[in-house]
């Protein structure tokens, strides 16, 4: 009876085993499948703001404009048709809200239904406008005016584009090269700093320090592991950028040298951790070996212990990278937030988590802006994925190495 028990007890257990793992490996699916379906629903907008269109002159003979030539046309930076192919005329903006200050309310109508003429009057009138409007009063039966097409916006766009300006109207633009280099160059340097640093600890730790340091150099370093990254954070915006700023004379300390510090000092407990087991997990028989042919002990470590942990610091390398890649709240506070190419350490950069972090309280759901933050996180994931297949198979080969 007891050994029957006993066998419906483990079924039931391997049963609940089997059916938690099922749950999250579908629930972990789900995440995947709708983080990609509303990430690429961006690629189905139109590059001008969704709901409007704009329209020119029938004499105006441009056909097309792409967004950044519309973005720069309504930041006045382009102010000639010469230069989009048109005419030597200088171009006159018109927004919609304008047509508030030109008529009366009364003048357009019960539920402004002359809007649609008057707005049309207004373009006849004016060869050289361009009018941005919402499509509904668009004024259709005016032979005129002309809409100038939208396309969709394409990859290239998004992942080649030098601005991110997803709230700019009434072109917004996803270029995503600045945040995808910003997250690549503050993490890339953080790994430069973290490595020698965590390499020597890790050294020390597994071959130099005696047993009482050992003791007390361990739950240390585990402990900074466990700081929550807001206390990162504020430490970095309160010491780290103060220092940065007065030491190299900066106008702003908050640049991507700030955030590679303090992500250093993040991936610092993952590297040393990882790089020390890998030291100790090497044979003593080869340290033996080392020392009988008449090595010194450092030449032990660096000729015979390091090379054999190479697999491992490697692993524990990769494993901090993707600490520093996934990191939000600590690189918020210190980098400057700035979404331009970085071409210095000492400049300001916005990196991917944290701009998904700054904006998606701000971007409407299911709008261009919200589906764009959303292909930003498959980007992130992208990254994060291929660090830890990287991770695996490294921790793979250590592993076979010491069998």
């Amino acid at each position: 009876m007891m050994k029957r028990l006993r066998h419906i007890t483990e079924i039931l257990v391997q049963s609940l085993f089997a059916l938690s793992g099922s749950v999250t490996g579908l629930a972990i699916l789900l995440i995947v499948v709708f983080l990609f379906k509303e990430g690429f629903g961006l690629f189905q907008n139109p590059d001008i703001e969704k709901g409007y269109a704009l329209c020119l002159h029938i004499s105006n003979p441009v056909e097309r404009l792409q967004s950044k030539q519309v973005k720069a046309i309504f930041d006045s930076e382009i102010t000639n048709w010469r230069d989009v192919g048109g005419r030597d005329e200088a171009i006159r903006l018109f927004r919609f809200d304008e047509i508030f200050s030109l008529y009366p309310e009364e003048a357009l109508g019960e539920d402004y239904a002359l809007l649609p003429q008057k707005l049309g009057e207004i373009i006849e009138q004016n060869p050289t406008i361009i009018a941005f409007l919402p499509e509904r009063y668009l004024p259709t039966t005016n032979k005129a005016i002309k809409t100038l097409p939208a396309k969709s916006i394409s990859p290239l766009d998004f992942f080649g584009g030098r601005e991110w300006m997803p709230a700019a109207t009434p072109a917004p633009q996803f270029g995503t090269l600045p945040l995808i280099l910003g997250t690549l160059w503050v993490s890339i340097f953080a790994i430069l700093i973290a490595l020698p640093l965590g390499l020597g600890v890790a050294v020390y730790m597994s071959e130099l320090a005696g047993e009482r340091a050992r003791k007390l150099l361990k739950p240390a370093i585990e402990l900074l592991a466990g700081i929550p990254s807001v206390v990162y954070g504020f430490f970095g915006l309160t010491v780290i950028v103060p220092l940065l700023q007065e030491t190299l004379h900066l106008p702003v300390g908050e640049t991507a040298l700030a955030g590679s510090l303090i992500l250093a000092i993040m991936a610092l407990p993952t590297i040393i951790t990882l790089a020390e087991d890998a030291m100790r997990n090497t044979p003593q028989a080869m340290r033996e070996a080392s020392l009988a042919l008449g090595a010194t002990h450092w030449q032990t470590i660096y000729k015979v212990i390091i090379p054999y942990a190479a697999s491992g610091i490697s692993a524990a390398v990769v494993l901090g990278i993707g600490r520093a890649i996934g990191e939000t709240m600590a690189v918020l506070m210190v980098t400057g937030n700035a979404a331009v190419i970085p071409r210095s350490l000492l400049e300001p950069v916005r990196t991917i988590p944290a701009t998904i972090a700054a904006e998606l309280g701000e971007a409407p759901m299911g709008g261009t802006h919200y589906q764009s933050l959303f292909l930003l996180g498959c980007i992130l994931f992208i990254i994060t994925m291929l660090v830890s297949i990287s991770a695996e198979v490294i921790s793979k080969k250590s592993h076979n190495k010491e069998i």
